[in-house]
Formats: structure tokens, C-alpha cells, sequence
């Protein structure tokens, strides 16, 4: 196996119902009240079943090798593993999004305040572009997604704003799960957020000796963002540049800012850890929080926001009382919600017009 090539995920985002006189009619069908009606086609098994991370939910055989049920799974973007006779199966006949470091089926159903956020029609549509870069850490070709406003103008310069995903999810998490480009371009349409470029890099990095994403600073520094201002007409002072992440991309971000204030003004933390939280990581670059005036003086937002059901909430709470009576300037807010792409589309959306005011 060659190490150093870059490999692409392919994913399809809508559902697809089979050929009938091939595959016959399956899929997953999202109904007007919000619950989800799957049916799949298994002559075989014994047992089909929808797991929402330990919560099963059993399809009925009726008859003829069909398996159906339809089921309140919850509202958003929701992953599952479709379970046959125990074994996880990806069916090509779900929409197959990238996460748990494993192409996985999902369904995205409605949310009502959420609603035309992302819908398709009728606004102007920016770009996502695909740039392989060398990197110096690695030693390979990295990957990055572009997103570039409806009415980009290479003879204009922008702000850019460095968008990380999270632990077992890649560069696509971010327009697919996240759908930040239709989120920006309604934001956009609606003159709510300022024109500018967002990066979407790779933040699982991998070396050629281990997968070690506490490396992607190192990337981000020393090749994403050279390559970024060589490729496309940005603002290089760092009042035009910011950085946000969701899960293991906050703390990436939280660790990036905060030893770089020269570098970035704007920081974005959403299921956000300032800390590690899963490893003993170096924290010299927390001792910024020990300088109240610098801090406020060097960002001009600082943004944390996490999700009310939230199972890291414990360790919110935990940076929530390291964080209090600094007198920080932090902005904080909650969504209903847990550590989900739901919350993260919510915390972009809310980010986006605040930045480079």
C-alpha cells in the first residue's frame, strides 16, 4: 500500500431507491411529521436493525426478504450503522456521508428554525474548490477544500477564515455534513456576514510512522497557509484572518490561536475544548488566559458554543471554571442539541457574521 497517496472518499448525499427490476425499491423516506421509514432488501437475514450509537431500532421482515420500520430517529443530520444479523453494512441505497473514520449512512431530517438556511434556490451560489499542497510535516501532498463567495473577484483581497471538522471525519465534513457553503451564501444573500474565503484542511494527520492530528498546527502554519496566500488574493495581516473548529478541530484551533494571537484575531471553539480531551497534551499556550489585558486586546472575538445534551459536557464545565473570573472577553452560547453536526451547523451560522466587523 503506498502511504503517501491521497485517497478520496466517495459519498452520496441523497437517497437512492434502486433500479426496481434490479434492486428493487429501498431506501429511507423522511415523512411530513419528521420520523424516517426505511426499507431494505436483505432475502437473508435474520435480523436488520438501525443503530444510533447503542440504540437499535428493529426493521420487521415483510415478506419476500423486505425488512421495513419507520422510526422517530430525532431531528438533523443523523449518522447510523444499519446492522445486519450484527454486522455493520453501509448501503449504497442510504445517503453515505464520512465520520467515526468510516464512510457511514445518515439521514438529515428537517429542523424547523433551521430551516432555509441551506436551501438551494433561488440566491447566488459561491465555489468549493480541491487543492492538493506539499507539507514539510508530512512529507506528502495534503488536501484542502476552498470555498470562495458568489461574487469572488481574483483582483479583490479577502479575509479567510480556517475552518477545521473534527476526530474521524476528513476536509469534505465541513460543506457535506456541515453545509457551510449554503449557509454562507444565504448569510451572504441576506447581507448578514462579510464576503471572504474559508479553508477547509485535513486535521487527521498522518505521518508516515503514526496518525497524529496535534500536528495539524504545524501544517496549518507552515504549509496550508503560504500555500493559501500564494493560490488566492488574501489578507495576510492577521485582523483578516481567523480559525475555528468543531470537537478535536476546536482544540486544534484553541491551541493554534492561542500561542499565535500575532497570527489570528478571530478564534471559533464549537463543541469547543480549550484542553485535550482525550490525552495529556502540552498547555504553554493556556498561559495567554493568565494575561486578561493581552487576551482582550489581541482577539477581537474569541467564540465558544456547545450543544445543551452535549456528552463532553463535563469538561465544558471544567474550561467554563478555568475561563471564570479572568476577565476574559469570551463570547459564549448554547444550542439544544448534543455533539452533532446539528449544533455545529447552529455555530456556524451564528460565527459567520460576526467575524471581520
Amino acid at each position: 500500500m503506498n502511504k503517501n497517496k491521497v485517497l478520496d472518499v466517495s459519498v452520496s448525499f441523497n437517497s437512492y431507491y434502486g433500479e426496481p427490476d434490479r434492486d428493487g425499491i429501498q431506501g429511507a423516506e423522511i415523512l411530513p411529521d419528521g420520523r424516517v421509514s426505511f426499507r431494505i432488501i436483505a432475502p437473508h437475514a435474520e435480523k436488520v436493525e438501525i443503530d444510533r450509537f447503542g440504540t437499535l431500532f428493529q426493521l420487521h421482515n415483510s415478506g419476500n426478504g423486505v425488512w421495513e420500520g419507520t422510526f422517530d430517529l430525532g431531528k438533523g443530520f443523523l449518522y447510523f450503522f444499519l446492522k445486519i444479523d450484527g454486522a455493520d453494512v453501509l448501503s449504497p441505497y442510504l445517503p453515505i456521508g464520512y465520520g467515526c473514520c468510516r464512510p457511514m449512512n445518515f439521514v438529515d431530517v428537517p429542523v424547523e428554525e433551521m430551516l432555509g438556511w441551506d436551501e438551494l434556490e433561488n440566491i447566488p451560489h459561491g465555489g468549493i474548490t480541491r487543492h492538493l499542497f506539499p507539507s514539510t510535516v508530512t512529507a506528502r501532498n495534503e488536501v484542502c477544500l476552498v470555498y470562495t463567495p458568489p461574487t469572488f473577484d481574483p483582483n479583490r483581497k479577502y479575509p479567510v477564515l480556517y475552518l477545521q471538522h473534527g476526530y474521524g471525519e476528513n476536509e469534505t465534513g465541513w460543506v457535506y455534513q456541515g453545509h457551510v457553503g449554503r449557509i454562507a451564501d444565504h448569510l451572504l444573500a441576506d447581507g448578514r456576514m462579510k464576503e471572504m474565503i474559508i479553508v477547509m484542511g485535513n486535521g487527521m494527520v498522518k505521518t508516515a510512522e503514526k496518525r497524529d492530528p496535534s500536528l495539524f498546527p504545524q501544517i496549518l502554519l507552515n504549509d496550508l497557509i503560504p500555500f493559501i496566500e500564494s493560490k488566492y488574493p488574501v489578507l495576510s495581516d492577521r485582523e483578516h484572518r481567523a480559525m475555528a473548529g468543531l470537537s478535536m478541530g476546536s482544540f486544534q484551533t484553541s491551541m493554534t490561536t492561542l500561542s499565535h494571537p500575532d497570527l489570528f484575531a478571530w478564534a471559533g471553539l464549537f463543541s469547543g475544548f480549550l484542553r485535550s480531551p482525550v490525552a495529556e497534551t502540552p498547555s504553554d499556550y493556556l498561559s495567554l488566559l493568565e494575561d486578561p489585558e493581552r487576551f482582550n486586546s489581541e482577539f477581537k472575538l474569541f467564540y465558544r458554543a456547545m450543544g445543551t445534551e452535549d456528552q463532553f459536557w463535563k469538561i465544558f464545565a471544567e474550561d467554563d471554571k478555568l475561563l471564570a473570573d479572568r476577565g476574559l472577553q469570551i463570547f459564549r452560547e448554547t444550542f439544544p442539541g448534543g455533539h452533532d453536526w446539528t449544533v455545529w451547523r447552529r455555530c456556524i451560522h451564528s460565527f459567520l457574521p460576526r467575524l471581520f466587523r
